[in-house]
């Protein structure tokens, strides 16, 4: 599975989880900045892609396997075209949740490389994520004033084959709620997030409320 060094993982047995569509209710913050060379350098396509590395901390208030908190990172963006469609996708080699059931989803539905990880604090104002190899910390500013949102996120997950090209899973994630502008002040530690994942203050967004859909996987 594609994944960067820390969502790598020995482990092959998890609790089982249900098959999507994953509805779930959710407050998050999301934060974006220019790729790094080395972000760049991670995308697993010679599709055209966007140099702009996407990362989010989520909490699932609810969801098909109970609560649980996310951490992920996208290095940058496919563009959108005719093989992935007319809205950008991200696509994730790193992302880490504190429920076996949800991981056991995220890389048997999405292949999605989700690892198990601890995590402190309020995903709206401080939170972290933390192992004994890694760790991710952002720290919210955000405008107080609450405003409408609706829309999706899609992701395109390679699919490696040993005599083509990968094929990839992409999933679609739809969301209504609400949102504050913010400046999302982040550190990170590990044997790769350094380099793509870039410390210091970004634009961002923080999702008071939502209520989030996550669709199957199709091959494409």
């Amino acid at each position: 599975m594609w994944s960067v060094a820390e969502s790598r993982s020995d482990r092959e047995e998890w609790p089982v989880s249900p098959e999507a569509p994953w509805p779930a209710t959710v407050r998050a913050t999301l934060w974006w900045h220019r790729s790094t060379p080395d972000a760049q350098a991670l995308l697993m396509t010679d599709e055209r892609s966007i140099p702009l590395t996407v990362a989010m901390m989520v909490d699932y208030v609810d969801s098909p396997v109970g609560p649980y908190r996310e951490v992920l990172a996208s290095p940058a963006l496919l563009a959108p075209g005719r093989r992935f469609g007319p809205l950008p996708r991200l696509q994730v080699p790193f992302i880490a949740v504190d429920s076996e059931r949800s991981v056991h989803g995220g890389r048997s539905h999405w292949s999605l490389p989700k690892v198990l990880a601890e995590f402190t604090g309020d995903v709206t104002d401080r939170s972290t994520a933390v192992t004994e190899h890694w760790s991710v910390t952002a720290a919210v500013r955000a405008v107080p004033l609450p405003l409408p949102i609706a829309g999706g996120i899609g992701f395109a997950q390679p699919i490696s084959r040993p005599d083509a090209s990968p094929q990839f899973l992409c999933a679609y994630a739809r969301l209504v709620g609400s949102f504050r502008p913010a400046r999302v002040s982040v550190a990170a530690e590990g044997p790769t997030l350094p380099s793509w994942l870039s410390p210091g203050d970004h634009p961002g967004i923080v999702i008071t409320s939502g209520r989030m859909t996550t669709g199957r996987g199709t091959l494409r």
